[in-house]
């Protein structure tokens, strides 16, 4: 299952640059994750400094 990015996000792309997969892009508001991408390996959430990725 893929991770999400709530609005908390600040759109600072600390998990865009860890993601392996290329699966996070800037979104209209916020980062967004591409589900049929994402491999749900967390680099992503352990990266986040506002703590906005989660399990969807």
């Amino acid at each position: 299952m893929a991770r999400v990015i709530g609005d908390d996000c600040i759109s600072c792309g600390s998990c865009a640059a860890q993601c392996p997969v290329s699966a996070i892009s800037q979104g209209d508001a916020h980062f967004e994750i591409d589900a049929d991408t994402c491999i749900d390996c967390g680099a992503c959430e352990a990266q986040c400094p506002v703590g906005a990725i989660s399990e969807a």
